[in-house]
């Protein structure tokens, strides 16, 4: 079993069960899920620039990228139905639970100028994507060896049915968040003592 699976398991689990009050532990959050896609226009005029992200995409998560296409044409950005317009893949199980654990422990802290992840980049139904604007912060991709620098988005998908349970799912997992002045706010309204 995997570090953060057991932790899932044994800790975030039932405190999620007791901070909401669940009484079904079908109920309880779990993460589903994590999807990291890779979207590029310039796929169609650069075929190879597809391949070499699709290649890095497979570095980094040990899993063969599905490429994407096109769902409808649109004449302003020259892009057909069907066209190759980038790269997904989708990890579960404990492939997902492996690279969440890394990204928390090796990846985030590379970014640059790092302050804590945002939490308004919720989709209102429990799920989370975190945008990162180059793939050098992923210690699998060798530098030396990148064509071009783009972004990739990885995107939590969890069974919370709100965000406020996807975030303190997400939190306890140990993403490290961003907050607000209001979330580290005493009861009496004032900074908690260490937080300021």
């Amino acid at each position: 079993m995997t570090r953060k699976k057991e932790q899932y398991e044994k800790v975030v689990s039932p405190k999620l069960k007791e901070e909401f009050g669940i009484k079904n532990s079908h109920d309880i959050p779990k993460l589903e899920k994590i999807v990291l896609n890779v979207g590029m226009g310039s796929a169609s005029q650069n075929p190879k620039a597809l391949e070499t992200a699709q290649e890095e995409l497979r570095q980094i998560t040990g899993q063969h990228a599905v490429i994407t296409r096109a769902k409808k044409s649109i004449s302003n950005f020259k892009l057909r139905e069907g066209m190759k317009i980038g790269c997904r893949v989708t990890l579960r199980r404990d492939k997902m639970w492996e690279f969440l654990d890394r990204l928390i422990s090796v990846v985030i802290p590379r970014i640059r100028d790092f302050r804590g992840l945002q939490t308004k980049s919720f989709d209102g139904r429990g799920n989370y994507t975190l945008g990162v604007r180059e793939q050098v912060i992923f210690p699998e991709i060798d530098y030396d060896k990148i064509e071009q620098i783009h972004g990739i988005d990885i995107t939590f998908i969890t069974t919370a049915k709100k965000d406020d349970q996807a975030l303190a799912l997400l939190q306890e997992l140990g993403m490290p968040f961003r907050l607000t002045a209001a979330q580290t706010a005493g009861p009496a309204g004032k900074p908690d003592a260490g937080q300021s």
